[in-house]
């Protein structure tokens, strides 16, 4: 499963990493976007395979940010 930014912007923070538990719904990331954080949260549960950004890292709208196994 991706984890999709909704909209451009800047990442404040990354709140999981590789090999971490989570279920729909955990906060995986902050996304400063039109100077408003949003929390980018996990869509279903499982295990984080794969964090593609890094805090001060800028995406664009449906940029993959992390992969859910």
């Amino acid at each position: 499963t991706k984890v999709i930014a909704p909209m451009p912007g800047t990442i404040l923070a990354v709140n999981k990493a590789v090999g971490d538990a989570v279920n729909a719904g955990d906060i995986i990331v902050i996304l400063e976007a039109m100077k408003m954080e949003n929390e980018i949260v996990a869509p279903a549960a499982g295990t984080i395979k794969q964090i593609l950004v890094q805090k001060g890292s800028n995406v664009d709208t449906d940029a993959v940010l992390a992969v859910i196994g």
